[in-house]
């Protein structure tokens, strides 16, 4: 089982052979991925037949390195026409290429543990509460939109000293064409009922432009 099939040419039978595995147990291991992973339709789809892309590519490269260097420029050029996934994607990704890989040289069974053994694995470690910690589920993404005429440095220090526990600056972008800025502050609120207060007072400062907090640990996700 955990034997190459591949003999030294691959025949049509084998090629086969691997196409079904990897197809199968592909469509798995992403229908098991997408009860925990939040993405779309066409991601899932994607992830489940890229087992088999990447097997078939690994069967005709074979050992030819010219094929491979082309090979490895296509996929390069792929990689700069994608747009960026979150952290659950690029390992759900990461596992199916490992998996195709194995199912290029023939080891089928190794393929399939890759794929549903991990699959499994990441469905336990997202279900139970291991590496969750509270004080974390606190803190929040502040974001704020200022006019670019304005100095950013400490313009808010006295709102946050006065509703926050903690305030950290983590991004600065411009936005609007250039004509406004975007704040970022990783915060932690000392009383969350006055999230509301803190907003109205925060919008006496910038101008009414808009203003956004969020939980940060999803923000974290798209990164």
């Amino acid at each position: 089982m955990f034997d190459s099939i591949y003999s030294s040419t691959v025949t049509a039978s084998e090629f086969f052979w691997m196409a079904l595995v990897s197809i199968v147990t592909g469509f798995g291991y992403a229908w098991i991925m997408s009860l925990r992973v939040r993405s779309t339709k066409r991601f899932f789809i994607v992830v489940s037949l890229i087992p088999f892309i990447v097997s078939a590519v690994i069967t005709f490269v074979n050992g030819n390195i010219g094929a491979g260097v082309a090979i490895g420029g296509a996929f390069s050029l792929i990689r700069f026409r994608s747009a960026q996934g979150t952290a659950d994607e690029i390992a759900a990704i990461l596992v199916a290429m490992g998996a195709g890989i194995a199912f290029g040289m023939g080891y089928l069974g190794y393929g399939v543990v890759i794929l549903l053994v991990l699959a499994l694995l990441y469905f336990v470690l997202a279900s139970v509460g291991l590496f969750e910690h509270s004080r974390m589920d606190e803190d929040r993404m502040l974001q704020v939109t200022i006019p670019e005429s304005l100095e950013y440095i400490d313009m808010f220090d006295d709102t946050f000293a006065h509703y926050l526990k903690t305030a950290e600056r983590v991004g600065v972008k411009t936005t609007g064409m250039g004509s406004m800025f975007r704040l970022s502050f990783r915060i932690r609120m000392k009383n969350p009922a006055e999230e509301k207060a803190f907003i109205d007072e925060l919008r006496t400062k910038n101008g009414n432009l808009e203003i956004s907090i969020l939980p940060y640990t999803e923000q974290l996700n798209q990164l």
